[in-house]
């Protein structure tokens, strides 16, 4: 695999075929985001994965995005509005299972996570998570890239549409980014032929030695 080169191909797709993302492959890439760096290891985020071609073309009116509904798969990466002290309990309780730890082993990392982020106000927490699904979706972007399945970021939906059609207020969640995934229309995506274009590395990055 060669990263550099699966970044020069990728792009954000325009218009995608009729081609579906193999189950395999979506779990590639879901295990891959699931493993993306993560303030505190908190995850305070949560990924949906929107297959129904009804919901997505639903989830797409009134968006000038056609890739949510062209799409073979909608990723929505969805944001805690809130961080709770039953978050950290059960976050504490999973590292414990996982490394066959006793919770109480765990008391001062708790503690830290209780005064770091419960002394912040819910604002506050809710951009901090939203910041966190950002961090995964870069990694989504990868892993595809690496597949050489097309990919396209998006802000531009309806959160309060996705939110209200998914349920995600109930679950004390506000989608924040959507990522479409498939397979470029080689033909009707003029995108995808042109050279890929970003600064020279001596305008974009500053070395102090």
């Amino acid at each position: 695999m060669n990263v550099i080169e699966n970044l020069e191909w990728r792009y954000a797709t325009k218009k995608f075929s009729n081609e579906k993302v193999s189950a395999k492959d979506l779990t590639k890439i879901l295990e891959a985001t699931n493993l993306s760096a993560s303030s505190t290891g908190l995850q305070p985020y949560r990924i949906f994965i929107i297959e129904n071609d009804a919901l997505r073309k639903e989830l797409a009116e009134g968006s000038f995005n056609s890739q949510i509904s062209e799409s073979s798969h909608l990723l929505v990466f969805a944001a805690f509005d809130k961080v709770t002290a039953d978050h950290i309990s059960a976050y504490i309780a999973h590292i414990a299972s996982e490394r066959g730890i006793p919770v109480e082993a765990l008391a001062d990392f708790k503690a830290a996570l209780i005064g770091g982020l419960l002394s912040r106000s819910d604002e506050e927490n809710s951009a901090w998570a939203a910041r966190q699904a950002y961090i995964a979706l870069g990694t989504a972007l990868i892993a595809a890239a690496e597949l050489k399945i097309d990919s396209t970021p998006m802000e531009g939906f309806d959160a309060t549409k996705f939110d209200a059609l998914l349920g995600l207020q109930e679950k004390g969640l506000k989608s924040v980014v959507v990522l479409a995934i498939g397979y470029r229309d080689q033909d009707n995506d003029h995108f995808a032929k042109l050279k890929k274009v970003r600064l020279p590395l001596t305008d974009f990055a500053t070395f102090f030695n």
